[in-house]
């Protein structure tokens, strides 16, 4: 989780939302993504698919069985859609996401029976610390954003 950490202070510096992701196979990292929506202007460009893609190139197959996925924010209903079809054994997350999280917050898609591949999921992982990273990057983006308004008003 530390790993995907990393990625998501990645994305901060180039000012998109702080979330990682690492894909890991036989104990090495094969694919590793950080949000890239604004950079891309790509609504899919989220670190578990940008993650996913690289593990794939990686092993030059989309099967990515006996593999485990770890991010550092609950997976929205694309990403989890992806972790299925690639077939990731196992998911570890960080944050739980009370508005896109599908993995137990809204729904639990990664373990619903009726989809033909169920990763085993593992939630709250580094909770805290993964939360306090989103909590504090859109603080300051308010505070940046007070900042602007009270210059234009004056």
């Amino acid at each position: 989780m530390r790993r995907a950490m990393q990625a998501a202070e990645e994305a901060v510096t180039h000012h998109e939302v702080p979330v990682g992701c690492v894909i890991v196979h036989d104990g090495h990292i094969i694919g590793r993504g950080y949000n890239q929506r604004e950079t891309l202007q790509d609504p899919s460009a989220h670190a578990e698919m940008i993650a996913i893609t690289a593990a794939a190139t990686h092993l030059g197959s989309w099967r990515l069985e006996d593999s485990q996925l770890y991010v550092t924010l609950e997976p929205c209903p694309m990403c989890s859609g992806a972790i299925i079809l690639s077939r990731i054994a196992e998911v570890y997350f960080g944050a739980y996401d009370p508005k896109a999280g599908c993995c137990g917050s809204l729904m639990n898609l990664l373990e619903d029976e009726r989809f033909n591949h169920c990763p085993s999921v593992h939630g709250g992982i580094l909770a805290e610390e993964c939360g306090a990273m989103l909590t504090n990057f859109f603080r300051e983006i308010r505070s940046r954003s007070r900042k602007t308004i009270d210059i234009d008003l004056n």
